[in-house]
């Protein structure tokens, strides 16, 4: 828009609101746009975020389809940037970790499949206590009946 056109939204704005309305239907208007221009850039950087993401999981399957040797310098670059993903996904919290090795000759050789992970169990309930004594229920019962 024009400078022009611009002062003639102003003043009909100015007509048809009233100077006491005006200042707020501005601050509207202004926090509608920057709140666009927001949502905008939020999926902006999301697009290139899964971009990046699809183009290096490409990488990685054609890595595998190699089976690790014969690797281009993308695709070292690629596995690199994988593994310190990985690092920072299992330590959040930023405390030091070593790096994952960036050569296929110093790869670990793949851990076992895990095909029954242990049960987890939930911890034992605290035993009940008889409000008058103090004592566990088991053992307030035991003690009331006689034998």
């Amino acid at each position: 828009m024009s400078f022009w056109e611009l002062v003639v939204v102003g003043v009909v704005a100015l007509l048809v609101l009233g100077p006491e309305k005006l200042p707020g239907a501005i601050r509207t208007v202004t926090g509608t746009i920057r709140s666009i221009r927001e949502f905008g850039h939020q999926m902006k950087s999301e697009l290139s975020d899964e971009l990046r993401v699809h183009e290096l999981h490409e990488k990685l399957r054609q890595a595998e389809e190699k089976g690790l040797l014969g690797l281009s310098a993308d695709e070292i670059n690629a596995l690199a940037e994988l593994r310190q993903a990985a690092a920072d996904v299992n330590n959040p919290y930023g405390q030091h970790v070593q790096p994952a090795p960036d050569t296929p000759a110093q790869l670990p050789a793949a851990a076992p499949a895990v095909s029954n992970p242990p049960a987890v169990t939930a911890p034992a309930a605290p035993a009940a206590v008889a409000p008058s004594s103090g004592q566990p229920i088991a053992q307030a019962n035991e003690q009331k009946t006689p034998t």
